[in-house]
């Protein structure tokens, strides 16, 4: 799958025929994000224009200290989301700077919009702010586009009867541990991502072999045991491995710490070093400590026979 991420503005092209330009975060890409997204390409087929997605990395609220939150996906990830969406949409992932937060609105549309992006027509959420302290409002662009030729318009998210899609309402869900609820908003299952590194092998010892994944950057959901679907991520896209049970969790019985492993049921490999992505597709239990080791290996047993059974007709991370 073709897939257009530029990391600066300045390195993006603009056609001779204008572009698109959504503005927005988009973290997880969830259903409301595609819902816009979806809208934008019609639209842009439809105007002649080429669609573009403006996001800042890092996220503009961490570089003026205004907190960090966890990221439901990362850059690369995101991208590829996008692409699924339309691999027309070229993602500009502009550097976000203390001295990009200084621009006037004025110059935020004139240099980086029109005068890099090439845009003639712009979409933005509802409560859009940009500029020096948040001072450009959406009256604001609308008077900048007439100025500077191009349109704007607000877009408002969708939602269902739990309220608007959103990505806080991710990570509300994800806190309770609710991944039925995170797919619903997201239209697929939440994914963790991470390298394989060498454990401490107490898993294996009891004959339940893991891949213990290191820096995880993804949000994490609630302490627990999760069916999952694993994929190994190459250089030429990712590749199914299989359905298995993960662990997310800091492992009481055994007194081992804080991790995220999978065991993968029936496979049988060396996985250190790889890159895999988890997807959670549903919760089997809290985490808990049990009495002995024994209590746990049974545990797991019924574990495995439970994911078994969720993911009998599982083929891989589509949509949820």
């Amino acid at each position: 799958m073709p897939i257009s991420l530029f990391p600066n503005a300045q390195d993006f092209q603009a056609p001779a025929s204008g572009t698109l330009v959504v503005i927005g975060n988009f973290d997880g890409v969830h259903r409301g994000h595609v819902a816009i997204l979806r809208r934008a390409v019609e639209l842009s087929e439809r105007l002649g224009l080429s669609p573009v997605l403006l996001t800042f990395h890092p996220h503009p609220a961490e570089v003026l200290g205004r907190g960090k939150l966890p990221q439901l996906t990362s850059l690369s990830f995101k991208a590829e989301l996008i692409a699924r969406v339309s691999p027309t949409i070229a993602v500009v992932a502009h550097p976000f700077t203390l001295e990009l937060s200084q621009k006037s609105p004025e110059q935020f549309a004139s240099e980086l919009l029109v005068g890099l992006l090439g845009a003639k027509r712009v979409m933005v959420g509802e409560n859009f702010e940009f500029g020096k302290n948040r001072s450009g409002k959406f009256k604001d662009l609308v008077a900048l586009g007439e100025k500077f030729g191009f349109v704007a318009e607000a877009v408002a998210l969708s939602g269902d009867d739990g309220g608007i899609f959103s990505s806080s309402r991710v990570r509300q869900a994800l806190e309770a541990g609710n991944v039925q609820e995170v797919s619903r908003v997201l239209g697929r299952y939440h994914t963790l991502s991470g390298t394989v590194v060498r454990g401490q092998g107490r898993a294996q010892a009891l004959g339940f072999p893991t891949a213990n994944l290191a820096e995880v950057a993804e949000a994490l959901p609630r302490l627990g045991v999760y069916a999952v679907f694993v994929e190994e991520l190459t250089a030429s896209g990712p590749r199914a491995i299989g359905p298995g049970v993960a662990n997310v969790g800091v492992r009481p019985t055994l007194g081992a710490g804080f991790s995220v492993e999978a065991h993968i049921l029936d496979f049988r490999g060396d996985l250190y070093g790889e890159k895999l992505r988890l997807g959670l597709v549903e919760g089997l239990r809290e985490e808990q400590k049990f009495s002995s080791l024994e209590a746990l290996v049974a545990q797991v047993q019924q574990d495995l026979k439970h994911a078994r059974g969720i993911l009998a007709n599982y083929s891989g991370l589509g949509a949820a």
